[in-house]
């Protein structure tokens, strides 16, 4: 079946980017002009998805209006013959719909309350803190793992043994060069991590993780850990990470958001469209 529906989760605090984020959600920083969640959702569309849900919280409608039209710039912009400006207006061509997170209990938490837009579809989980700089997209390379197995992929990279303790970390059996099948998973693991590969942000599902969700405790954090339902849905359906190629940017962290802007305004093709 087509992954045609991604979720995207932007409701959190933004802790680390404190305290910039009580004003401004950090999905809306920005990178050249365009905030971080139109390139996750360009991301998105370029992958073949049709339809996003984004995962809010009360104090993050600038992305509702972000991805609003607004008519009366719009007629200004025509009526003082800004006509060029108008492109810039443009967002990525998808139905977009949004729902509020009440509370902040965690990644799992924030899924579920997409189950109804998902409709027992398999769908795209991509999260918004994570960008990606490569030419086929990383949900893209995802996506076609899953057609092919028809199972739970998650999008994985090699990370230094240090920082493994701020991730879900896989325990894998090698199937081919950047292909893994998954045999255990733990969040944020302090010590003894299973691996060197840790989940970065992009995911494939088969519905029935949304079974497994209900299910789930509150784990690390005291939240409702995506992690945790996948660990459990290993022991009837078969999952796969694959290592997706491509420099990864955290824009919670002040020096990957930082690499990133020097990255776009040093990129030769980028400034060729300014």
């Amino acid at each position: 079946m087509k992954i045609k529906k991604a979720i995207i989760p932007a409701a959190g605090y933004g802790t680390r980017s404190l305290p910039i984020t009580k004003v401004l959600p950090k999905e809306m920083f920005p990178i050249n002009g365009k905030p971080a969640i139109h390139y996750v959702v360009e991301e998105a569309v370029a992958s073949g998805i049709e339809e996003i849900l984004i995962v809010v919280s009360r104090n993050k409608n600038m992305i509702i209006d972000y991805f609003d039209r607004s008519l009366e710039l719009e007629t200004f912009l025509a009526e003082t013959n800004k006509h060029h400006l108008l492109e810039k207006l443009s967002v990525p061509e998808a139905h977009i719909q949004f729902v509020r997170q009440p509370y902040a209990k965690g990644l799992g938490d924030a899924l579920e309350l997409g189950k109804p837009f998902i409709n027992e579809e398999p769908f795209a989980v991509l999260l918004p803190d994570d960008l990606f700089i490569e030419k086929e997209q990383s949900l893209k390379q995802l996506i076609k793992v899953y057609e092919k197995f028809n199972s739970n992929v998650i999008g994985v990279q090699k990370v230094k043994k240090e920082l493994l303790k701020n991730y879900g970390v896989i325990k894998e059996k090698n199937i081919s060069t950047r292909l893994h099948e998954v045999v255990g998973i733990v969040e944020k693991p302090q010590t003894a991590p299973p691996s060197n590969l840790a989940v970065v942000g992009r995911y494939v599902l088969h519905p029935d993780i949304f079974s497994f969700l209900m299910k789930t405790k509150p784990g690390v954090g005291g939240e409702i850990q995506l992690t945790d339902a996948l660990k459990e849905m290993l022991k009837e359906r078969n999952c796969y990470g694959y290592e997706v190629s491509g420099e990864r940017y955290d824009i919670g962290s002040h020096k990957d958001y930082y690499k990133l802007l020097k990255k776009m305004n040093n990129d030769k093709d980028y400034l060729d469209e300014l």
